[in-house]
C-alpha cells in the first residue's frame, strides 16, 4: 500500500502524465494515462485507468482500466484516421491540426466527490456523474448521472438511488468532503460505524 502525501501526487510505475494537476493524498495507479485532468484531493485511479480532459472532484474512487473522455475522431470529414491532425507523424512539412486538439480538450468530462467508478467502465465525453453516484464495472456511460445514483449498463442506465432523496440531500447540504485532513480523522470512528442517519444527525 502507498503513503499517501498532502504535497504530492503518489504516481504507480509506468504512469504517463500530461498537463494536468492534482490535489492533497492522490494516487494513479500503474500504466495509467492521465491527460488533462484537474484530481481533487483524496481521488485516486487503479491501475490501467485511461483518463482525459476531465475535472474529478474530491474523494473519487476510480477502478482498474477504466477509460473516461475517450478521444473522438473527425466523423463529419472524409477520413477519421489521425493522419489528418497527427499528420507530423506523416509527413515533415506539416504541422498538428491544433484546432482538432482544442476541440477534444474542450469537451470536458466533470466527476463529483465521493464518486466510485467501477472496473472497465467507460465515461463519454461532456458526461457529468453527480455526487456520490456509483458507475457500474463494464457500463458505458453516454448521459449524465444524477447524485446518489448507480448506474449500469451498456448504455449505462439509473437501477435505483443509494439513498432516500431526503438523504441525499442533507450529505450534499454537510459536505463533508470539504472537511480538513484533521475533522476527517475525528470523525472516522463514525465513518465506519455510524448508520447513514445517525451520522447525519451527529454532524449537521
Amino acid at each position: 500500500m502507498a503513503k499517501l502525501k498532502s504535497d504530492d501526487v503518489f504516481l504507480h510505475a509506468d504512469v504517463e502524465c500530461q498537463n494536468s494537476n492534482f490535489g492533497k493524498y492522490c494516487e494513479i495507479g500503474k500504466g495509467s494515462r492521465i491527460l488533462n485532468v484537474t484530481m481533487g484531493d483524496y481521488s485516486y485511479c487503479d491501475r490501467y485507468a485511461d483518463i482525459a480532459n476531465a475535472w474529478i472532484g474530491k474523494f473519487a474512487n476510480i477502478a482498474s482500466f477504466v477509460r473516461i473522455g475517450a478521444t473522438d475522431h473527425p466523423m463529419d470529414r472524409a477520413s477519421m484516421h489521425h493522419f489528418l491532425y497527427r499528420s507530423p507523424d506523416y509527413w515533415d512539412d506539416v504541422e498538428i491540426d491544433q484546432d482538432w486538439f482544442e476541440k477534444r480538450a474542450s469537451r470536458r468530462v466533470t466527476i463529483g466527490h465521493d464518486t466510485w467508478i467501477g472496473h472497465n467502465a467507460q465515461i463519454k465525453p461532456e458526461i457529468t456523474i453527480g455526487h456520490g453516484a456509483i458507475v457500474a464495472s463494464g457500463a458505458v456511460v453516454t448521459k449524465d448521472v444524477a447524485p446518489f445514483t448507480i448506474v449500469a449498463g451498456v448504455p449505462a442506465t439509473p437501477m435505483r438511488e443509494r439513498f432516500d432523496r431526503k438523504i441525499s440531500e442533507r450529505l450534499i447540504a454537510l459536505s463533508w468532503w470539504n472537511w480538513s485532513h484533521d475533522q476527517l480523522r475525528l470523525a472516522l470512528d463514525d465513518f465506519r460505524r455510524l448508520p447513514i442517519s445517525a451520522f447525519l444527525e451527529k454532524y449537521e
